[in-house]
């Protein structure tokens, strides 16, 4: 026996459990560590490539600006809904035609949708937007509107939390569904019932149309990508500082942060990082088991 009660090496120990060995259950030999692999699979990150990828939460912050602001036009009487319905008629067909034009570079034969299938659905949605515009106009009246300023911030906020960026078309349930109900909740405090009914279809446009528009424009062509969401971001600073100044400051800041801060930190917390493997990592089974599943 050795000098701490283990075996003499006389005795080769073996990595079994079906056979007894004279070795304490928690006994290793030196050949333990000699399969200890660092950092295996890790991805090595470039500081203007997360910059670019980050670009894209940026200038979905900077849509939720640009709809405040719109909002905020609307409430004082700068901005007539004639003129948004204008504005997003206009945008919603040059976006769909550089939609499609980006579509058909991809085109598969599971995107077999025809132009008569989405102007049904776009004239199905405007119609009954515009008919229940005027229960959603009152939805709110026995509620404060401080309560109703609330609600509408945190469901903003949720809306950037959960939103998809990764795979933003088409947009998550959770994400859309918290974007719309703030919609309708500060659509309710505009004057008229057409303001509503323009505000909730800029709120269709901003929030589940033009976030795939930009995915396209990701995937097909990025150059492109990266101006647009640079247009965005400075159009929602200049919107939101021709109504707040404080706001404008905090919107640049939180930009700059979430745009060039943070992805500077993650390029230099990389190189801290240190994952080992080794035999004490849980089985993983190689084998494809699909067959066992028929």
């Amino acid at each position: 026996m050795g000098p701490d009660g283990v075996p003499s090496q006389s005795v080769p120990w073996r990595k079994v459990l079906w056979e007894g060995q004279p070795f304490p259950d928690n006994y290793v030999d030196q050949r333990f560590l000699e399969e200890l692999r660092r950092n295996e699979g890790i991805r090595q990150y470039r500081y203007w490539a997360v910059v670019k990828e980050a670009g894209f939460v940026g200038q979905q912050l900077s849509c939720v600006a640009v709809f405040i602001t719109l909002w905020l036009y609307m409430e004082q009487g700068l901005l007539a809904p004639e003129t948004l319905l204008w504005a997003s008629l206009m945008s919603a067909l040059l976006g769909y035609g550089l939609y499609q034009a980006l579509t058909s570079q991809t085109k598969s034969c599971s995107e077999n949708r025809t132009h008569l299938a989405d102007s049904q659905s776009a004239a199905l949605f405007l119609s009954f937007t515009f008919g229940f515009s005027p229960v959603l106009k009152t939805l709110t009246e026995s509620v404060s509107t401080d309560t109703v300023y609330a609600m509408s911030a945190l469901m903003l906020l949720a809306h950037l939390v959960s939103f998809p960026y990764a795979h933003p078309s088409p947009p998550g349930s959770l994400s859309l569904n918290a974007a719309l109900f703030a919609s309708v909740c500060l659509a309710s405090r505009l004057p008229g019932t057409l303001h509503t009914f323009a505000m909730l279809t800029c709120a269709l446009l901003v929030f589940a149309l033009w976030p795939c528009l930009l995915q396209r424009l990701r995937e097909n062509a990025p150059g492109q990508f990266t101006g647009v969401c640079v247009g965005v971001c400075v159009g929602g600073v200049g919107g939101l500082g021709s109504q707040s100044l404080g706001g404008a400051v905090l919107l640049s800041l939180a930009l700059v942060s979430v745009t060039l801060i943070c992805p500077l930190l993650l390029v230099r917390l990389q190189r801290h990082k240190d994952n080992i493997h080794g035999p004490w990592d849980e089985a993983e089974i190689q084998e494809d088991l699909s067959r066992f599943l028929h």
